[in-house]
């Protein structure tokens, strides 16, 4: 497939780029910094701004998927505001491009607890996430009221951490995924695993799912 990838050089846009570099798939990665990319002869790194839907429609057009590990930075104080900006523009650019399939890498802020109760209204929740995690939440809420694109909201687990590449994985829909009394986890390796799975077989249409170990 050629697969246009926005966030390739973050933690969880460098497993994905990797995991589609490996399974032989043409990607082109869009960051704001091409130098960080490693060389590979089927990556095309391309040079844009992920807050510029014109910008995103030229890069990702020709495409049969785009996927979006966008994230502007957990150290920035406005990351709600530029979480939902970036997300607007990249779907914007995504329809005017034409491509039809799209993947978004959200947070596990607004899988749901209880009924009712999502994990980012629950009083553990750390305060340092929350502002970004408010900015998935709406993004989700704003893709569920999409009828454009055949589009695909993936909720990280409560643990994502780095680690050893198992291709393991259990699939969730909007519930968080618990180990016995303990939230779930998973390595960003096997996350990378679950998303270029969903990529080459889709298995969800305008639906949010998750995943765990």
């Amino acid at each position: 497939m050629k697969i246009a990838l926005i966030g390739a050089s973050g933690f969880v846009g460098s497993a994905i780029l990797q995991e589609l570099l490996a399974r032989q798939h043409q990607v082109s990665a869009i960051v704001s910094r091409p130098e960080r990319l490693p060389a590979h002869p089927q990556l095309h790194a391309v040079k844009a701004d992920a807050y510029d839907a014109a910008t995103i429609a030229s890069a990702v057009a020709g495409h049969d998927m785009v996927i979006s590990a966008f994230n502007p930075g957990w150290d920035k104080a406005d990351i709600r505001a530029l979480f939902l900006k970036g997300h607007a523009a990249i779907v914007a650019g995504v329809k005017q491009a034409g491509v039809k399939r799209f993947l978004e890498v959200g947070g596990a802020g607004s899988l749901y607890v209880a009924p009712g109760v999502q994990l980012i209204d629950t009083p553990h929740f750390p305060a340092e996430y929350k502002e970004g995690a408010e900015g998935a939440r709406q993004a989700l809420a704003d893709l569920q009221q999409e009828t454009t694109l055949d589009w695909v909201f993936l909720s990280p687990p409560a643990q994502l951490a780095p680690g050893a590449r198992s291709g393991q994985y259990r699939l969730g829909g909007d519930t968080l995924l618990m180990d016995g009394e303990a939230p779930a986890g998973i390595s960003v390796a096997d996350l990378a695993v679950a998303i270029v799975d969903e990529a080459e077989t889709p298995r969800h249409s305008r639906q949010r799912f998750t995943v765990a170990h």
